[in-house]
């Protein structure tokens, strides 16, 4: 679903929710013409058991799969966040190293930093992992594990150091692995299955206005496509209009480019 989730939001809106919701509206007056009310009234007692059975399980499964995708939405920010602050307190922490040591960690911080969001960033919307960060990452390893403390207090900002560098890897490696969809295919399936059997299901029904079963089969099919476009445009949290920004990491780098 990948394809929808990067057209721009309208688009999507206007295949999943629109035009769905138009023909929904539309099936019924076709409907009336094809079959008299009195072949369509006597479906009402029968058919409304099970539409109530297959309403609250396509409720259920969409609303499922909301939460799911939100959670991990809201996950995805708080990571990035997370990430952010770890690498203004590892350069933070820094300043408490002899020269040429601490210039050194503050350099590698800015430029880690500076490919996240100039290259991991574009590269995260396209669903890839960029070389590039990685290496920058590497470097920064590499430089904080280069160092020689030379009394207890520059040992107790290493250790500190390795700790807040932990936890930004850790913050990274959640970020990357949330550019992959969340949804698996088989779940896709049934949801869209599930929406056209639950809509569908109100073309048994016979009500004495067309026109007023046809507004409900409109908000119907209204409320249960926009229940899909909300879950294809946020499954993958670094793609499409609706998506988590780099804000935080950019205030972090502009503060450590400030001081």
């Amino acid at each position: 679903m990948i394809v929808l989730t990067q057209m721009p939001l309208w688009l999507s809106g206007l295949l999943l929710v629109v035009i769905p919701t138009v023909l929904a509206m539309a099936m019924i007056f076709l409907i009336r013409r094809a079959a008299p009310l009195e072949l369509l009234s006597g479906n009402n007692e029968v058919a409304g058991f099970k539409f109530a059975v297959v309403g609250v399980l396509c409720a259920v499964l969409l609303a499922f799969a909301v939460i799911v995708v939100w959670e991990r939405f809201s996950e995805t920010e708080g990571q990035v966040a997370t990430e952010a602050g770890a690498s203004a307190t590892l350069y933070r922490l820094a300043d408490g190293l002899a020269p040429p040591a601490g210039p050194a960690i503050h350099i590698a911080i800015t430029g880690y930093l500076e490919s996240v969001v100039g290259e991991e960033w574009p590269a995260m919307e396209r669903g890839e992992e960029n070389a590039g960060t990685t290496r920058t990452l590497d470097s920064l390893y590499a430089t904080v594990l280069a160092l020689q403390p030379a009394n207890d207090r520059e040992s107790a900002v290493l250790e500190a150091m390795l700790t807040q560098l932990n936890i930004l890897t850790e913050a990274r490696r959640a970020r990357l692995v949330a550019t992959v969809g969340i949804v698996p295919g088989v779940l896709w399936v049934v949801l869209f299955g599930g929406a056209v059997v639950t809509i569908g299901f109100t073309f048994f029904f016979g009500a004495r206005s067309v026109r007023a079963q046809s507004l409900m089969t409109g908000i119907l099919a209204l409320l249960i496509c926009s229940g899909l476009l909300v879950i294809v445009a946020i499954e993958y949290p670094f793609t499409g209009d609706v998506y988590v920004s780099p804000e935080s990491i950019v205030k972090v780098l502009d503060d450590l480019k400030g001081s």
